[in-house]
């Protein structure tokens, strides 16, 4: 159960909106900020700032930070990470842009990928050769090294990264290679693939070396900052931040391990819809966070969110995988798109409606925002259409003009095909729901999942204002839009266990020729590992250990997750871990291959402390029709029409409240859309619960 002595607080630093939320004993409390680009822990500062004063305490009085960043996500889309340079084998000095050798679309002539992070003139190559079982074939050339230091240096580097071929299986070189070079370049951040991603398959293990040596600089230069400004004020409580798996870190761990923050905070958005299923005895749910810039969705079976070992970041084309650079890195599975309140609408070359991915963020923001935005955003359309209260957005802390709405849809859109500024709105929201809605079918797709099927949690800023059409148009029956959804990321983060997750590649067939005890000296020193990274930040909480195995058929390209039973492997749980492995590998491809020999490519050890649990949430009481307080116009793009639209104060609604949509239901961080193929109803816990009409 959740420690209920502390005072602990959490932020998530959004593309547009940093949120905050402070948990006392006596509650919760949550703001909203415009997230700061130039200094962005100024933003974190200014949002702690207020919710601290909201609750009459003092810095000090918090004893836990839990912090969640997209800033390297950014830093990496939009090329402002560090000068970098890459230092692998040699003959291997190319690897980042052959890759593969794979086309993510076979029969496109103008395919694009990714630009590299590190520009050809700064990749070198020394001579060395380790075999796939670590055994040397030729020794470092350390003078070849050394030689590298004045060309370094007249480049101006920043940051190195070191991925030699094969050095997951003996990271020698490497660690020879980065002591020479540290000692020459004292200033200069070292990332070696041997600790960032000590396994198989050398373009991803390149691509995710270079992308942390990439952010390293950039996020250890904010985490100090963070660091000293929480010291100023006088904290003096743990500080954590939020890893891409959903596990929480210390800032040490972060500073070494960068890229392992590349997707924390829509990482505590998945946490905090996982949770949520969890206290609703929800066994199916789609887990829909919509903020400012991006909107993401993830499917939560059996209380668990999906998960994997590799990330595409900066997709050069949407949905396709293989279109971006690859990151294998613990990661909740989930599908991101540039559809946010910011994100920018606008008329391609064939004059039709396109929102996103570009967008607005907090400076200049929305034209609505008067802080200088000219270009339509989807927060534009919302106000536009009467979903939006312009005298409340944010909590009140920003008062949003509906006229420069108006001006910037007819500018972009209006005016040139002819309609009027409210008609433009409703096509930027039947557009850019129409893209959130196709993201969920394609993720769904990949997962074999059926999407119908599902419940669907809704929370961040924007997305209780677009959930019912987008759960319209997935044929979805069941909404639930939890307390404080409006920060539903930055309250994940309160949830998490502190952890860390090892993997390894290690080749072992499951035959005679398994080797036990190399496995059990694999497995003891990853443990080790992991424990010494978890264990000092845990303090005096239980620790627990989950060991797996990735295995596939031999000669397969991909592999499957196995989890590992406890104590020593010996080659009397062979069988067991093949039936194990057939099992998973039937319930995905409805099939299996007799008799095919068996082997397990990559190990990992996960420690963890124990997460918080919340008691299940309480069933509504019998069900009352609830009593509007206001009226707004809405606009009926089926119609062309206004209809009075009846609003609804979220606080002022007791347990067990029932509305008939359309309607909309206010409070302080978002509004939630009540459109009209739905009931809703607030449960015993303070959820606003919707269900479709036709199914009630």
């Amino acid at each position: 159960m959740v420690d209920s002595t502390q005072i602990r607080l959490a932020a998530d630093i959004g593309g547009t909106f940093t949120d905050v939320v402070l948990q006392t004993p006596q509650g919760r409390l949550t703001r909203k900020v415009l997230t700061t680009p130039s200094a962005p822990e100024q933003g974190v500062m200014d949002g702690i700032g207020l919710v601290i004063q909201d609750a009459g305490l003092q810095f000090p009085d918090v004893t836990v930070f839990v912090h969640g960043t997209t800033l390297a996500t950014n830093a990496i889309i939009e090329r402002r990470g560090a000068r970098t340079a890459l230092i692998g084998t040699q003959g291997f000095r190319d690897i980042l842009e052959i890759g593969t050798e794979s086309r993510f679309n076979q029969y496109d002539l103008m395919l694009q990928k990714p630009s590299p992070l590190v520009p050809r003139d700064l990749r070198f190559t020394v001579p060395e050769r380790m075999d796939a079982r670590g055994t040397v074939q030729l020794p470092l050339d350390e003078q070849a090294v050394l030689a590298l230091v004045p060309q370094l240096r007249d480049a101006r580097v920043e940051s190195i990264a070191i991925a030699f071929l094969h050095a997951y299986a003996n990271p020698a070189h490497e660690q020879r290679v980065r002591a020479l070079l540290q000692e020459a370049l004292p200033d200069v951040t070292i990332s070696i693939s041997s600790e960032v991603c000590p396994e198989i398959r050398e373009y991803e293990r390149t691509s995710t070396t270079v992308a942390n040596a990439y952010v390293q600089p950039l996020m250890a230069g904010y985490l100090g900052r963070l660091r000293e400004a929480l010291n100023a004020k006088g904290f003096q409580g743990a500080l954590y931040l939020v890893t891409s798996g959903g596990g929480l870190t210390a800032l040490e761990t972060a500073r070494q391990f960068p890229v392992r923050l590349v997707e924390s905070g829509p990482a505590g958005g998945a946490i905090f819809a996982a949770q949520c299923a969890e206290r609703l005895g929800e066994n199916r749910v789609l887990s829909f966070d919509m903020g400012g810039t991006t909107a993401k969705v993830c499917l939560i079976e059996d209380g668990e969110p999906a998960s994997s070992r590799v990330f595409e970041v900066d997709r050069t084309a949407r949905f396709m995988k293989g279109s971006g650079l690859p990151l294998r890195i613990p990661v909740i599975e989930m599908v991101e798109i540039g559809a946010g309140g910011g994100s920018i609408a606008h008329l391609d070359a064939m004059k039709r409606v396109v929102v996103g991915p570009e967008s607005a963020s907090s400076v200049p923001g929305p034209a609505c925002y008067g802080l200088g935005g000219k270009r339509p955003a989807v927060t534009d359309a919302d106000v536009m259409l009467g979903l939006i209260r312009p005298e409340n957005f944010a909590g009140g802390s920003i008062q949003l003009q509906p006229d420069r709405s108006a001006e910037a849809l007819l500018t972009d859109i209006g005016t040139p095909l002819g309609l009027s500024a409210e008609m433009s709105a409703h096509a930027v929201y039947e557009i850019v729901c129409e893209n959130m809605a196709s993201a969920a079918r394609v993720h769904a797709a990949e997962r074999g999942a059926v999407i119908g099927e599902h419940t669907m949690i809704a929370f961040g800023g924007a997305a209780p204002l677009h959930a019912a059409r987008v759960a319209e148009k997935l044929g979805i029956q069941r909404l639930v839009i939890p307390s404080n959804a409006g920060v539903g990321s930055a309250v994940g983060f309160l949830a998490a266990p502190v952890s860390f997750e090892l993997v390894r590649s290690f080749p072992m067939r499951l035959d005679d020729s398994f080797n036990s005890e190399e496995v059990s000296a694999l497995l003891d020193d990853m443990t080790q590992a992991a424990h010494g990274l978890v264990q000092d930040d845990a303090r005096t909480e239980t620790l627990h250990i989950r060991r797996s195995a990735f295995m596939r058929y031999v000669g397969q390209g991909h592999e499957i997750i196995v989890t590992l039973p406890e104590g020593a492997i010996s080659t009397n749980h062979l069988s067991a871990l093949r039936t194990a492995f057939e099992t998973e590998y039937a319930r995905q491809f409805s099939r299996v291959i007799p008799h095919a020999a068996v082997e397990i490519l990559n190990w990992s050890v996960s420690v963890s402390t124990t997460p918080q649990k919340y008691p299940p949430f309480k069933a509504a009481p019998a069900l009352h029709d609830a009593k509007s307080g206001d009226i707004r116009k809405l606009f009926d793009g089926a119609t062309g029409t206004h209809v009075d639209l009846p609003v609804y104060e979220r606080t002022d609604m007791e347990p067990g409240s029932r509305i008939s949509g359309p309607a909309l239901i206010a409070e302080k961080e978002t509004t939630t859309y009540v459109s009209s193929r739905y009931n809703a109803h607030l449960d015993g816990s303070g959820n606003i619960i919707l269900d479709m009409k036709d199914a009630v």
